[in-house]
This record gives structure tokens, sequence and C-alpha cells, in this order.
């Protein structure tokens, strides 16, 4: 049985899920985005930074905010998805790092070195997007994820005071596969790996 719902968690997560571009007209309830929350925060980050941030947009308010800031490839079909995210890091995520890693308070260590900061920031949050999307898919959702954007204008709409910076953008809902392209190739295991 254990290896059964292994099986199927696979297919759900990475074997058969697909990403979307098209969604069914159905609304993503708020206590499933909360859950969605609660179950990608326990992915691991390096000293349990935690830098990610997340901004979830639902109202056609907050759409119309965003959308000039896409490319006009992407703006459709954000505008039609029921949910959105903006997946940003927090360039002072280490306030917190005290709290959050106990054994050791890195607070200095990144306050003095902004680009250790950065670079952790960036890294960790990527991994933590990484979370949401399988995390998403886990809950029955899917997913489509956007790099097609213009960063400077996404901070200047949604982060004016500067301590939170886009990583990247995703959209989430009931996928409707009628938008599907054909599944792309793979890259195999020797093109791309090594065991040394």
């Amino acid at each position: 049985m254990e290896q059964q719902n292994q099986s199927l968690a696979l297919q759900q997560a990475f074997l058969n899920a697909r990403s979307f571009n098209k969604f069914q007209d159905k609304a993503i309830p708020e206590e499933l985005i909360h859950k969605l929350y609660d179950v990608l925060k326990w992915g691991p980050t390096s000293m349990n930074s935690q830098p990610a941030r997340f901004v979830f947009i639902q109202s056609a308010e907050a759409k119309q905010k965003l959308l000039p800031t896409l490319m006009e490839s992407n703006q459709e079909k954000t505008k039609q998805a029921p949910l959105t995210v903006i997946v940003a890091q927090d360039m002072q995520f280490y306030q917190n790092i005290k709290q959050q890693f106990p054994a050791y308070d890195a607070t200095e260590l990144f306050a003095s070195n902004v680009s250790l900061a950065e670079s952790t920031a960036f890294r960790n949050s990527s991994l933590q997007g990484g979370y949401l999307i399988i995390a998403a898919r886990l809950l029955g959702l899917d997913v489509g994820v956007m790099s097609g954007f213009n960063p400077q204008a996404v901070n200047e709409a949604f982060f004016p005071e500067g301590r939170w910076q886009v990583n990247f953008i995703a959209n989430i809902g009931y996928g409707d596969e009628s938008g599907n392209h054909p599944r792309g190739p793979r890259l195999s295991f020797d093109e791309v790996a090594k065991i040394l």
C-alpha cells in the first residue's frame, strides 16, 4: 500500500503533471491558499532562512495592476487564471533568523555581507517556489510558471519600499487541458548528470 501511495504521489507531483496555460472557471477557496502555504513552509532552506514571500492575487483590481508588467504572451492566461502568485524574496530575511535558526545567530553575517544575503535570498526563495509548485499539485491544483515579466515594473507596482523583490510568478488553478501544448521531451540522465 505504501509503495502504491508513493507511486500515486510521484505521478501527481511529477510524472503526469503538466504546466498549464489555461484554467477552468473555478475559484480557489481562501482556506486552500492557506493550506498550500502551510504545506510548502516545511520544505528545507539553508539555515532555515525562509526568505520567500508570497503575494496571492485573486481580485480583478490586483490582476489589473499586475498585467502590464507581464510579457504580452502571459497576459491573457494570467487574466483568466483564478489565482496568480508572485514568489518574492525578502532581502532582509535575516532579521528573523535568530528565531528561525536558534543554533546560530547569523543576523550580522548576512547584514554585513550584501552579496551573501542576496544570493541566499534568491537561492532559497527559488527552492520555496519549487515547494509551492509541488505542494499545489499534491493538493489537486495545477500550476503554470512564468519568468516572462519586467522585474523592475513588478517591484515598483507591488514592492515600492524595496525590501521584497520578485523572483518569479505562477498561475494556479484547476487546469484545462485544452490549453496544453504537446509535452516536451526531457534531457536524459547521461546528458545532464555524472556519478563520481
